[in-house]
This record gives structure tokens, C-alpha cells and sequence, in this order.
């Protein structure tokens, strides 16, 4: 029997990948939820959440959902690598005014704890593929690559800014989230979904830290109960290479792993050609700039201060990469059937 909590959490973003899997950790935990919604009636998480219509965009109806609650989880963001020309001010009112909403309506009804979703991509990281901890946020969001991680970068130091009569916030930085429930799917979703339907032949010379949906969602309740106020904490699991994710992905699916590698230049170039054809059919590129720049610095991170001072532990790696290749490769479920 999961042990009881006493509290209301306003949840926002539990319609999206790490939002849905933090929703069913709370209820798991005990918490009662209340979920932000822009379309409720879509949205069907069952008895133990309460749905309350509203967007981040608009302050009246946060300040309604979070009338009542005694804490926050903000994970609603918009996260995506390649756009069509004219969205990046969307992306950035979601982002970062989204972010800004939510903190001044907890303010407003006097909430006293908040957890914000943040990213690791708001670090400097290098090309030597040195690893990353929590001080090495960029000094600017000028020196990151794309919308998405300046967007990203803005909002954590809204979050975690002093601010006089508000709640204390906790931001955690997720690597790259992977396991069940990436539906729309995530740029990660997109790159497992592409490889296993023969669109990725050759990878980059490049790398990421790869981590479980669900143990980032641990890391949010324990962020909540544990966290120190005005600290980040990063949750990863494994550096791997490019070549090695996709190399994990190909034996689970009982295929063969990427045979060439591709120099981070040669991404480069396709990605300019790639973007100019979107601007002219106005559509988002196949390959956008933002994701073969980040390709040039290798995404590698410690989460030993999440471990130190949250207890927190990463678990589920490999059954939530299997999870993600059921969904996301129908070859891969039709072997598992």
C-alpha cells in the first residue's frame, strides 16, 4: 500500500511525456493531483486526478487551479528541436511566460513549494564531452544552441530567482527522458521511432546521457520533499554515445546497429540545406540546425548531487528503453507479440 501524503499538488504539463509519468508517481505516492488542462476533454486520467481546465498562457485560470494547493510541479513546456518559421515566440511565451504564470499564481494564493521541470540543456557543454554537473549552467542563453535551450535556460532563472512573498522552488534538470507513454513523440521518441523504420543509417559522432521517464519522475516528488529551495539537481543515468543508444535500440528490436558514422560537419551542412527547404515550403525541417549544433557537444552529465542530497537512485533504464521500442517501432512489437 503506497504510503499516504497529506497534500493537494497543482500539476501542470500531465498530458505530455514527464508530466503523465510524474501525475502517476504522485498518485502512487498518495498526493492528491489536480492537472491543468488546456483540453479537458480530451484528457482521461482517471478517478484519482482532478482535471481543471486552463492554459499557462492564461494567469486567471492558474491562479483558479492553484487556489486550494499546497505545493506546484511545473513540467508544461514546449519541447521541440525543429519548428516552422514564426513559432519561437510561441515557444518562448510558453516557455518562459508559461513558467512566469505559474509562479506568480502560486504567489498570489500563497503556495509555499515548487518544483519546475528544467533541462540539462541549459549547461555549457563542450565538445571535449567533458561531464556536466549543476554549476556548469550557461553564463548566457546567447552560448546555446536553439530555441528550445534558450527558452529553457530563461525560464530556470526566472524559477529559481528570489521572489518576495513566493514559493520556494526546487528545479530539476532531466537528461534524456526514454520508456512508455512518449505518444507525440519527443525529439528522442522521434530519433528511436526514425532508426527503427530505416531512416537513420549513419549516426553522428556524438552523445547523451539517457535516463527512465519514470525515474525522473521519482525525482520530482523527491525534489518536492527533499530539495533544497534555490538548487537545481540533474537527473541522468547512463553517457552513451550515439552509436551505442541506437546500438542498444537495435538489439532490443533484434535489428542491426547503425554501420557509419558521419562527421558533425557533414550534419551541419544537411541541416542548412534541410532548413532552408522548410522556410520555403513553411514547414519544420526534417533536420534543424538546433539539433545537429547540439551534436557538436557531446551531452554528458552527473547526477551526484540528486544522489547526495535526494536519495535518489536511477533505475528502469534498459525496461524503459524495451517500453519505448514497443511503442514507438511496430516491426519491434510484432516480434515481442
Amino acid at each position: 500500500m503506497a504510503r499516504q501524503r497529506h497534500g493537494l499538488v497543482l500539476l501542470t504539463g500531465a498530458t505530455g511525456f514527464v508530466g503523465g509519468a510524474v501525475m502517476e508517481q504522485l498518485v502512487e505516492a498518495g498526493y492528491s493531483v489536480r492537472a491543468l488542462a488546456r483540453r479537458p476533454e480530451t484528457f482521461h486520467p482517471g478517478p484519482e486526478v482532478a482535471t481543471w481546465p486552463g492554459d499557462i498562457l492564461d494567469l486567471d485560470t492558474v491562479v483558479a487551479a492553484a487556489r486550494g494547493c499546497d505545493a506546484v510541479i511545473h513540467c508544461a513546456a514546449d519541447y521541440r528541436l525543429a519548428l516552422r518559421p514564426g513559432e519561437i515566440s510561441r515557444m518562448i511565451a510558453v516557455n518562459v511566460g508559461g513558467t512566469g504564470n505559474v509562479l506568480e499564481a502560486a504567489t498570489r494564493v500563497g503556495i509555499r513549494r515548487m518544483v519546475h521541470c528544467s533541462t540539462v540543456g541549459t549547461l555549457a557543454f563542450e565538445r571535449s564531452g567533458r561531464v556536466c554537473s549543476e554549476v556548469d549552467m550557461a553564463r548566457s542563453p546567447g552560448l546555446l544552441p536553439g530555441p528550445y535551450k534558450r527558452s529553457k535556460w530563461a525560464a530556470e532563472r526566472l524559477a529559481l530567482r528570489p521572489r518576495e512573498g513566493g514559493p520556494e522552488v526546487v528545479a530539476v534538470l532531466p537528461s534524456t527522458p526514454v520508456g512508455a507513454g512518449d505518444r507525440r513523440p519527443t525529439p528522442t521518441g522521434q530519433t528511436i521511432r526514425d532508426f527503427l523504420r530505416g531512416r537513420i543509417p549513419a549516426v553522428v559522432d556524438t552523445g547523451l546521457n539517457l535516463v527512465a521517464v519514470e525515474a525522473v519522475a521519482r525525482g520530482h516528488l523527491l525534489a518536492l520533499e527533499r530539495g533544497v529551495p534555490g538548487r537545481a539537481y540533474i537527473l541522468g543515468d547512463a553517457n552513451l554515445s550515439l552509436r551505442e543508444f541506437l546500438g542498444r535500440v537495435a538489439a532490443i528490436a533484434g535489428r542491426p546497429p547503425p554501420r557509419w558514422r558521419v562527421p558533425v560537419a557533414v550534419g551541419l551542412a544537411a541541416a542548412v540545406v534541410s532548413e532552408g527547404v522548410g522556410r520555403v515550403r513553411r514547414r519544420a525541417p526534417v533536420i534543424s540546425l538546433t539539433s545537429a549544433r547540439m551534436a557538436a557537444h557531446p551531452m554528458y552529465v552527473s547526477s551526484a548531487r540528486a544522489w547526495s542530497e535526494l536519495g535518489w537512485r536511477p533505475e528502469g533504464l534498459e525496461s524503459a528503453l524495451r517500453q519505448a521500442v514497443l511503442e514507438l517501432g511496430p516491426g519491434a512489437r510484432s516480434r515481442e507479440a
